[in-house]
């Protein structure tokens, strides 16, 4: 057997174990699912809004200031 048909004989057979992994990995589940859950895990709405205002506030600091802010 030449080297180029050993070589298309080894390329075959990695490219059928590849199908193989990829057919396996299809019931995985999704990395992202795990954030998705974390995202939905926070039921008190208080909370909830109390983290997005930390959020907004943090954002925001950075910015300066409108002139018409700064005279309030």
């Amino acid at each position: 057997m030449s080297g180029e048909e050993e070589f298309e004989k080894r390329l075959a057979a990695l490219e059928q174990t590849v199908a193989e992994l990829q057919r396996k990995l299809v019931g995985a589940p999704d990395p992202r699912a795990g954030l998705n859950k974390l995202i939905g895990s926070i039921t008190d709405h208080e909370v909830f809004e109390e983290a997005l205002r930390y959020g907004r506030e943090y954002r925001h600091a950075d910015r300066p200031r409108d002139e018409d802010e700064e005279e309030s």
